[in-house]
Order: structure tokens, then sequence, then C-alpha cells
């Protein structure tokens, strides 16, 4: 196996924040030098995510590192296993997806309690630890996604960070079938997901984003009503009007806007819940203290998603009732996609072939 591997590889790298993304030759890691628990992956593709550009730009307030390589949506097959790993439950052949949360201690207060997502050792796809912008790749046999037979990588790639992200936060946001659910940005890569796991929880979609391309996107994909906010003059009574004057049971805000979170306090109805998702970079939440005391709202941070709601969103989109819809690019394509991304000329989502 270890003859078949070579020695260099492609990658997209920034070579500090705020400097165009780059590719280029990189090593790769020898069978031999893997530690217990590593995995060594051929990848086969990757997504791109709204987050790999702030993580190139580094303007969260937390850091990344670099030089990096950016990329945490993707699905590969594992060639090599680190000597010594103990009740690996992958094998070398299996076909694998690679999320945001690339490892957890398993150990700490927060990953016992199903919190891996904020263990206070975790390791972050291309953030702490190279990323899957690249032709091979160190994993991790306890934390990597198995992807179900029948599922094309391509189409899984991108449900392991916007698929399971939105699929957490529906699956905590208490809402029951037949409630209303308004998805800001249901147009782009988390929203035309959430559009879907809505549905399939038997949820009543009011898709907002703006454009023709995305409205015809979310009404196929099942929303029941639509808001364009580059035309409507007051998206809260919008909201208020669609749902007989008393507001939405929940709120999913999947951009990056600020706007879309204060507007949603005001057209949830009482007891509604406000799923806060999409990261602005500086923006804070400019809530009424009185109104989401007085409603009795919940703002809820729901920050991607445990291995098991992963399996789960995996599994639905195994299933056929949850479809990502990507354009398939090439790697050396990512400098223009970014550019998209930042210009939001992308619907659905954008996938990177690494053949």
């Amino acid at each position: 196996m270890s003859q078949q591997i070579p020695t260099s590889q492609k990658v997209a790298i920034v070579a500090s924040s705020g400097s165009p993304v780059q590719v280029k030759d990189h090593p790769v890691k020898k069978p031999e030098e893997l530690a217990p628990g590593e995995c060594l992956l051929k990848m086969h593709c990757t997504g791109v995510c709204h987050t790999d550009l702030h993580a190139a730009m580094g303007d969260w307030p937390v850091k990344p590192m670099t030089p990096l390589i950016g990329g945490h949506e993707g699905v590969g097959t594992v060639i090599a296993i680190g000597k010594n790993t103990e009740k690996s439950p992958v094998k070398i052949g299996d076909r694998v997806g690679v999320k945001w949360i690339a490892d957890s201690c398993r150990d700490c207060e927060q990953c016992r309690k199903g919190h891996e997502q904020n263990c206070e050792n975790v390791k972050i796809s291309g953030y702490t630890v190279d990323g899957t912008f690249s032709q091979y790749l160190v994993s991790y046999v306890h934390s990597v996604t198995p992807i179900p037979e029948g599922l094309e990588s391509e189409a899984a790639a991108s449900i392991l960070c916007a698929g399971v992200t939105v699929y957490r936060a529906l699956k905590y946001s208490e809402s029951s079938p037949g409630d209303w659910v308004v998805l800001p940005g249901a147009g782009g890569g988390l929203g035309h997901l959430a559009v879907q796991y809505a549905k399939y929880m038997g949820l009543r979609v009011i898709a907002i984003d703006g454009g023709e391309e995305k409205r015809k996107l979310c009404m196929a994909l099942g929303a029941e009503q639509w808001i364009d906010y580059t035309q409507s003059k007051d998206i809260v009574a919008d909201v208020k009007k669609l749902t007989d004057g008393r507001g939405a049971h929940c709120a999913v805000v999947t951009t990056a806007s600020s706007s879309g979170y204060t507007q949603a306090i005001d057209y949830l109805r009482d007891n509604g819940h406000l799923m806060a998702v999409g990261l602005p970079a500086k923006a804070t939440l400019d809530a009424s203290i009185f109104f989401t005391v007085f409603k009795s709202i919940t703002i809820h941070g729901s920050y991607v998603g445990n291995r098991q709601d992963a399996m789960e969103a995996i599994n639905i989109a195994a299933t056929g009732a949850v479809k990502c819809h990507y354009k398939l690019r090439k790697l050396s394509e990512i400098s223009q996609v970014y550019d998209d991304l930042a210009k939001g000329k992308i619907a659905g989502r954008v996938v990177l072939s690494m053949d």
C-alpha cells in the first residue's frame, strides 16, 4: 500500500490570513508515520463552505493556524491506519467523511455530555489542523463518518457540515410537525438543506432569500412560502401575515447578516425558538430584552453537531429525502469559488473534485 502512495500531492493553501488561496505541492504523510488513532485518506472530493472563506481571511475572533490548508466537508477512502490503533471502527477500504470537528478527546466534560464540538482539546478541520482541500489527508478513525452505500461522495460531502449543522439546529429547536419555521438564507449552502430537513421533520417552511434562482430552488425543495428580502418592505410583517398574524414557531438563521437575527425576535410567536447558526465575523445580536422575556423567546446557539448528529444527517440523505444541490468544480478553481462566495453568487453548494 505504501508504495502506491505518492510523496507529494496538490493542496489549496493560504500562506497567511488574508493572503490569496493557492494550489501548491505539499508532502503526503507516510503510513508508517501515522500515530495511533490516525488514518490516511485518499480524498475523492470536498465541499466548499462560507466558513472556509472566513478561515482564509482570518476575520473571526478565534484565529486559524497558518499556513492553512482549508476545507472540512471531505469524502475519501481509508488507505492506511496508524499502528497500535485500538478498536478502530473503520478499516482500510472504507469510504468515510471528514467534518468540521476533526477529532475530540471524548473524555472531557463536554465530550461526555455529547457536546464534542465544545471539547476542551478539539481539533478543527481546515482551521486548527489541515483540512480537506487536499488529495491526501490525515484524519482520525474515531471521528470520521461512514458514508452509506448508494450515497454518492459528491452528494455526501456538504452534508458533513452544512447538512449536519442545520439538521442539529432543527433537531434541538423543539419544533413539532405542522409548526412554522423561518429560514433566512434559505437558498444558500446551509439554507437549501435546512428546507429539506425541515420538510422531512414535517415542518412548514417560510424561505427568505433574494433572487429568482434562489426562489425557484427553495420552492422546488418544498418551501411553502417565499419572501424576497430584496423586495420586501417589512420582513417581520410579511412573516406574521403568512402565519395568520401569530408569527413563526422557530427561526433557523443561517445567514451571516445580523439583521436576520434581530428580525427573528420580532416575528417569532410566544415561546418561539431562535436557532443561531450563521456566524457574522463581528456583528452582535441586538434583541429587545423586554420582548425576549415577555414572549418567552429561547435564543439557542447551535454549533455544528456531534458524531451521532452527523450519522443521522447522512443516513437521512442516503434515503433520498435530502439532496445537496451542488456544482462540481476542480480543486484548481478554488480561487474563483472563493470570489463567487464572497459576492453571494452561489446557489446551493460547490463541491471540488480531487481527480
